[in-house]
């Protein structure tokens, strides 16, 4: 290479150098900006990130501050509530017979379970005593009435005597007078008379009404005592009419607006009819409630055509009770016992609110509410002790039983 092409290539590489003396100026101040740039980008997004994580954050909190609680909507009850109450059957009417008489039992004539009806002769009653005595009573009458005919005359005499001045006006009052205590002594007598007369008579034994014989309590020679001294009364037979049954029924205080004649529905049911309910018919009640067993007395009628249903025994009554006004049903787990006050929380506008509520009847899972609720309150379940008026919570919808899922 000759000095010539050596100073070329010298003077070419000077100008290459003096070319790339300013880039490398750029690149210099270029770098440190990018890395300040990503280092700010990084710090950028960092921060950005904790905001947000903040943000969520705080909105989580805020979300869990605010309870959730579960809510049902109160149900309606029935229109008509069924009760089961134990019932006391009794025969629609029921007599003991007692003798009117004493004596000695001489027949009777039916026996228990003996259908019999009214006026039909049930047995006789032996009473000589009283047979003599009124033979006795007759004979005095028959000595009065006797007495009575000669004082009769005695004063038709006198008086026609006295027309013609024959004797005195004092024989004639005293003759009037003998006819007037004599007259009074035959309607004594006849009075005694009949007196006996009706004791006799009451030696037949009679039935007062169509029934059946439910109990015999004497026998053929037993001594029969009417009651007219200190022993007691001989009850000689038990009569019952069961064509129509009584059931008498102790109805509970609170359903005793409801139990009303003509209006409740009633069934009886009986352990030896399983499955099967005989209609009934509520047809009184003692309108007053009693003071020891705050129960209301009911009667149910029944009726016993065929005789097939027995007087005395345990039934269970079944009464549709109408409903008095709207009520609602809860589940017990709704209910908050704070000072003495039966309480509830709804959720209205996504707000809690504690309210006051009356209860009706308890059914154990369930509970009658009869005031303090509207139809469309939202009602929380199981609701915490620190549930307050006004405080914000969030709704979970939940179930009664028997809700269609």
């Amino acid at each position: 290479m000759t000095q010539v092409e050596l100073d070329e290539q010298v003077e070419r590489l000077k100008a290459a150098l003096g070319t790339t003396k300013p880039r490398k100026s750029l690149r210099s101040w270029l770098l440190p900006a990018l890395a300040a740039l990503a280092a700010a980008l990084i710090l950028i997004f960092g921060i950005r990130s904790r905001v947000r994580a903040e943000s969520a954050l705080r909105a989580v909190t805020d979300q869990m501050a605010v309870p959730s609680v579960s809510v049902v909507v109160p149900k309606h009850t029935a229109p008509a509530t069924e009760i089961i109450l134990p019932g006391n059957m009794q025969p629609f009417i029921s007599s003991p017979i007692y003798a009117r008489t004493d004596g000695y039992l001489k027949t009777w004539y039916f026996d228990i379970g003996a259908h019999v009806k009214a006026g039909e002769l049930l047995a006789i009653i032996q009473t000589p005593e009283v047979d003599e005595q009124l033979s006795q009573a007759r004979s005095t009458l028959n000595t009065a009435q006797a007495n009575l005919e000669l004082a009769q005359i005695t004063r038709d005499r006198y008086q026609g005597l006295l027309t013609k001045h024959a004797v005195a006006q004092q024989d004639v009052d005293n003759a009037v007078g003998t006819y007037t205590a004599n007259k009074a002594i035959v309607d004594a007598d006849m009075a005694n008379v009949r007196h006996y007369e009706a004791l006799v008579s009451f030696e037949k034994v009679y039935a007062p009404f169509d029934g059946v014989i439910t109990a015999r309590n004497t026998d053929i020679g037993d001594l029969i005592n009417s009651g007219s001294n200190t022993a007691p009364r001989t009850d000689l037979f038990d009569i019952s009419q069961t064509r129509t049954l009584r059931v008498y029924v102790n109805v509970p205080e609170e359903y005793s607006q409801g139990t009303k004649p003509g209006q409740t529905a009633a069934e009886v049911a009986l352990a030896e009819f399983p499955g099967k309910r005989f209609p009934g018919k509520l047809v009184r009640t003692s309108e007053s409630i009693n003071a020891t067993t705050r129960t209301l007395l009911v009667e149910v009628d029944l009726d016993n055509p065929g005789g097939n249903l027995f007087s005395g025994s345990y039934a269970e009554v079944h009464l549709n009770i109408p409903a008095q006004n709207s009520t609602f049903l809860l589940p017990v787990s709704a209910l908050i016992f704070r000072s003495d006050k039966l309480q509830v929380g709804v959720v209205r506008n996504g707000k809690a609110a504690v309210t006051d509520v009356t209860p009706g009847h308890d059914f154990g899972d369930q509970i009658e509410i009869v005031a303090g609720l509207k139809p469309d309150d939202q009602v929380v379940l199981n609701p915490p002790d620190s549930l307050v008026s006004g405080q914000d919570v969030n709704i979970v919808q939940a179930a009664l039983p028997g809700d269609p899922q």
